[in-house]
């Protein structure tokens, strides 16, 4: 059974070097324009949980003075107080609540925009590196888990933290001897949760990089359902995917194993002392040592305490949930952007015009070391105006060089001069307003066939622009009679479109802005003959007023090109004329020709 491969993911911190703390500090700086409503929240959460340690006061009150003294009015009364207590922690709560809504769904929003901005500005190499779905999940789940953090756990550490001490000083207060029994599980209890902290971190951290597993495999089985369908794996896919999920599951009962652990000591140690508690209290009031009011203050105390003291676990568990989470998301945002040109201007040399490749090597960032360079030493010269074909056999580097010249990936040696300046000290988005490219693999979007051309020019660009785009790509025709027209919406990757209409309006974007730089990575493949054909002789008047690096693969498209260049083994071999280099090499002559390889070792 085959399975869905996922792609790698950067391992996760060590450890030994990881703090929850250190981690969960991070997101201070998109804490601290709420903070304000964030402690007045925990203030009032305080509040209202303290509260909850007048209720025994108001028992004690009641044992021993209106209930010893058969007092009904006074009975009433109490429980007057009683209710207005419960009414007024209840309205507070409740104001906690209405307090942290807003500002933590905005700090939420605020990290997911940056997350987005992030993932932007990250080179192509990162994206190559990362699953789909890693990075989806740390924009939905990961998030979600900081932001209940941030509504719940982060106060309530505090609230439960303040609620038992307080607690604790009214226990010793009403009686220090059984106040000190309610005090020994104190250190069990520390060592019980620094244990489970470690380890709950570690399994929560493990569950939320496979559910960025499960997820990019939802992904790519949705998004390759004609694939899964059309070869009948459906069932192999589906087995492949029951086996990520029932790691997840594991995982997830592992949590749960933890937690259910540290809940049953959490529960189970102080009720032991409270039952301790209540023995010893029974008998000092036998012995009239202690009133009934008294006993009951305190066991009521006691009570209040159980929620405070139980809810550590699920808090804690929580707590590290977000942290991993956060560590996740400062995964991306820590990662190196694309340079930018240094801060100086770019001055055009004295160098001819056109796009010059000087000395260009590329070796890929994760590439083992003694591995051969993709480009070797690239030079050569499109002159102003001209069209050159690059053509080579796969995998000799033809699409990675067009890559550079937008810098999509960084050259390892040499430069790459447009117009005589150098493009390293070009600002990426003056750079990319300037070039403009096709792609092999044409990717829409989710939006309307106008919407996804005009993604190639600049704002001010409308109708007129857009239909002589649509013309040179020979697409105004079948976009004339979809639905709505151009504002028919495509659907997810333009799936609702054939292939041929897809690489079509991905040409028709790439010349709709009349960039003065134009690359076009065999933008013709999917096209049938008779419309390659109208395609060739639109796309010729537009070459002539561009500067253009046409990858080529067949001799149609190679016939475009003023002069063509051959790549081989990374290496610029020759350059010529298509005639000049049929007659002189016979590398060119067996790609052009489509015999096999059988054929050219004969």
């Amino acid at each position: 059974m085959p399975e869905i491969p996922v792609a790698p993911e950067p391992p996760a911190p060590a450890a030994p070097d990881r703090s929850a703390v250190r981690a969960l500090l991070r997101l201070w700086p998109y804490v601290r324009p709420v903070r304000r409503r964030l402690f007045t929240a925990a203030f009032v959460a305080v509040v209202a949980s303290c509260l909850s340690l007048v209720i025994p006061l108001v028992l004690k009150w009641l044992v021993d003075g209106p209930v010893a003294d058969r007092d009904p009015g006074g009975v009433w009364l109490g429980a007057l107080y009683l209710l207005l207590l419960g009414i007024t922690e209840a309205v507070l709560f409740g104001f906690r609540r209405w307090l942290v809504a807003r500002p933590l769904a905005g700090v939420e929003a605020r990290m997911r925009a940056d997350l987005y901005g992030r993932l932007q500005r990250l080179p192509i190499a990162f994206h190559d590196r990362w699953a789909s779905g890693q990075l989806l999940s740390r924009g939905t789940t990961d998030l979600m888990l900081v932001r209940m953090f941030l509504a719940f756990p982060l106060t309530f550490l505090l609230v439960n933290g303040v609620t038992i001490l307080a607690g604790y000083v009214l226990l010793l207060a009403q009686d220090w001897s059984l106040g000190l029994v309610l005090l020994t599980p104190v250190i069990p209890l520390v060592i019980v949760c620094s244990v489970f902290e470690g380890r709950y971190g570690a399994v929560a951290r493990r569950a939320q990089d496979q559910v960025g597993d499960l997820t990019t495999v939802v992904e790519e089985s949705v998004l390759g359902i004609r694939i899964v369908k059309g070869f009948g794996r459906h069932r192999s896919q589906a087995l492949a995917f029951r086996d990520l999920a029932s790691t997840l599951r594991g995982t997830e009962l592992a949590k749960a194993r933890l937690l259910a652990m540290i809940w049953a000591v959490i529960t189970v140690v102080p009720e032991l002392a409270i039952g301790a508690a209540l023995v010893l209290g029974t008998v000092q009031v036998a012995d009239g040592d202690l009133s009934a009011g008294t006993l009951v203050a305190f066991l009521s105390t006691a009570m209040a305490l159980r929620w405070p003291v139980e809810s550590i676990g699920f808090l804690l568990a929580m707590s590290q949930e977000a942290a991993t989470a956060t560590e996740r998301y400062f995964e991306v945002m820590d990662a190196d952007e694309e340079p930018d040109a240094p801060a100086r201007t770019a001055t055009t040399t004295d160098g001819p015009g056109g796009v010059r490749f000087e000395g260009v090597s590329f070796r890929y960032p994760d590439a083992p070391r003694d591995a051969p360079p993709v480009l070797d030493g690239i030079d050569l010269h499109i002159r102003p105006g001209e069209t050159l074909a690059l053509v080579g056999g796969t995998g000799s580097g033809k699409t990675t060089l067009t890559a550079l010249v937008p810098r999509l990936h960084e050259a390892s040696a040499g430069r790459i001069l447009l117009d005589g300046e150098d493009i390293a000290l070009m600002e990426r988005d003056r750079l990319r307003s300037l070039v403009s490219m096709a792609f092999e693999e044409p990717t829409l979007f989710s939006a309307s066939v106008g919407e996804n051309v005009l993604m190639g020019a600049g704002d001010e660009a409308g109708e007129p622009e857009l239909r002589r785009a649509l013309g040179v790509a020979q697409a105004d025709g079948f976009v004339d009679r979809l639905p709505d027209g151009t504002g028919t919406q495509v659907g997810e990757q333009g799936l609702s479109l054939s292939g041929g209409q897809r690489q079509r309006l991905a040409l028709a974007r790439a010349v709709v802005g009349r960039p003065r730089f134009l690359i076009l990575d065999d933008p013709l493949s999917a096209l049938d003959v008779h419309t390659e054909a109208r395609v060739e002789a639109a796309l010729r008047e537009v070459l002539r007023e561009t500067t253009a690096l046409v990858v080529a693969h067949r001799p149609s498209t190679v016939m475009l090109a003023d002069r063509v260049a051959l790549l081989s083994r990374g290496r610029i071999a020759a350059v010529g004329t298509h005639q000049e280099l049929l007659r002189t090499s016979e590398e060119y002559a067996w790609l052009m020709s489509g015999e096999d390889k059988g054929t050219e070792d004969r």
